[in-house]
């Protein structure tokens, strides 16, 4: 990151050539150097090989939309430090919050104040070469050491852990991050062993295994709280995975016959 913010390298990722050119010209005035790409799959690329400082990205893009772009650049240990402020037209506070929730620092409507821009930029370059790691990891790595492949997975399962108790399709996963069903199903077969459905599965009841264990929820709540249809699905589901009811074992956790994290059977 650099001292001087003058000198700071800047992504910008739009599909809208007259948004492009109204962002350079905001940023030309103070000097910044400037990158652009026309979608989110480009915009990725973009920043792997060329490392900005910040990432100026559209919301709304065809090919892959910012969300999705923002997932990868997330998952990704060359890409993940680089601040992203999201540009939307859409003045939706559940938008601002998924931007928020998925790794964008900031969130700027559509149309916007050049001052704002310019404001958030800067504000974001100053926070960013504080709280830059020492290591440097992240500059060390090419991008062959990254597989591809990896960081579609680590996409995938942030996305199954945000949503773990939604009803959520595998190709809802797939379309979040800028993929679809059959090749993140092939990923996900490969990497861990098990398909997209199994592995969101085995997420929920590895957490209602944690809530058990942790308080005293009812096997109803958490059953609800993590997507399974009703407490009798949830409680078949656990007995095939841990060899017991979850009644049961929260039973021999509070009689001390079975430790916290350990196998039930």
């Amino acid at each position: 990151m650099p001292t001087d913010l003058l000198s700071a390298h800047i992504l910008l990722v739009d599909d809208s050539l007259d948004e492009l050119r109204l962002l350079k010209d905001v940023l030309d005035v103070h000097r910044f150097r400037m990158s652009i790409a026309f979608d989110g799959h480009q915009g990725y690329q973009r920043a792997k090989t060329l490392h900005p400082d910040l990432i100026l990205l559209d919301v709304r893009m065809p090919k892959m939309d910012g969300f999705s772009a923002c997932r990868l650049l997330k998952a990704d240990p060359l890409t993940r430090d680089i601040p992203v402020i999201f540009l939307s037209a859409a003045n939706a506070a559940e938008e601002r919050l998924t931007g928020l929730s998925i790794g964008g620092v900031d969130y700027v409507n559509k149309p916007f104040l050049p001052e704002e821009v310019l404001a958030r930029v800067r504000i974001h370059l100053s926070l960013s070469a504080r709280m830059a790691p020492a290591s440097g990891l992240a500059m060390q790595l090419s991008p062959s050491a990254i597989a591809p492949d990896e960081v579609l997975l680590q996409a995938g399962i942030a996305v199954i852990c945000q949503h773990l108790g939604e009803p959520i399709t595998v190709d809802d996963i797939a379309s979040s991050v800028g993929s679809h069903e059959k090749k993140l199903s092939a990923v996900f077969k490969e990497r861990t062993g098990l398909t997209v459905f199994a592995y969101l599965r085995e997420e929920r009841l590895r957490v209602a295994k944690q809530w058990l264990e942790q308080g005293d929820t009812s096997v109803q709540m958490i059953a609800e709280q993590l997507g399974f249809q009703n407490a009798g699905n949830f409680s078949t589901a656990f007995r095939e995975r841990f060899g017991l009811p979850p009644t049961a074992y929260r039973k021999l956790l509070r009689q001390g016959d079975v430790a916290p994290g350990e196998q039930c059977a």
